[in-house]
């Protein structure tokens, strides 16, 4: 990020794998990474200013059948979201398409986070897309898009964009794969 530009981090970054992936906001620990293991990266970086925030999972080894339906899951609730996401909707409204995918295969106890915030000078600025808020987003804003699903003692997908809003949709900012990479 350094070499093209950045400042500095916008915040901490957070790498957790297995079981501690399962935490949004992990802690560095000393555990290693396994064959198994879902790997959830968040990180972002300070430019003219300005905050970014993206966030990727990636498997260690091949993954099981119901880590690639969680994957999945998020994955599916993510680009939905990004598809209904416009300029004149309530953050609670976007929150709810993410969130109804998520809890109709099963999960909706394990995405305990909004799905998103306005990013600027600061990394998390209101609005919210959240199940509270009722505020309207607005074209031109900077949201991130970021549903997860967190299963304790099992681990975690978290797939997050930020995007500007548009009258019509959105544009993403983000230009990194999303299906699942089997490292």
């Amino acid at each position: 990020m350094k070499t093209h530009g950045a400042e500095n981090l916008s915040f901490e970054s957070i790498v957790a794998s297995g079981p501690n992936s399962a935490m949004p906001h992990a802690m560095p620990s000393g555990r290693k990474l396994e064959k198994g293991d879902f790997v959830t990266m968040d990180f972002g970086c300070l430019y003219q200013g300005y905050c970014s925030d993206m966030t990727r999972t990636v498997m260690i080894g091949k993954a099981n059948d119901k880590q690639k339906e969680i994957y999945n899951t998020v994955l599916e609730a993510q680009l939905a979201a990004l598809d209904a996401l416009k300029g004149g909707m309530r953050g609670c409204d976007v929150d709810k398409v993410a969130r109804d995918i998520i809890a109709k295969a099963g999960y909706g106890e394990y995405f305990g986070h909004g799905l998103g915030h306005s990013v600027g000078l600061y990394i998390h600025e209101e609005p919210r897309l959240s199940m509270l808020c009722k505020e309207t987003i607005l074209p031109n804003m900077i949201e991130t898009v970021e549903p997860g699903i967190y299963v304790p003692g099992f681990g975690g997908v978290r797939i997050e964009d930020m995007v500007v809003v548009t009258a019509e949709g959105c544009r993403n900012l983000a230009h990194s794969p999303k299906e699942l990479i089997e490292l």
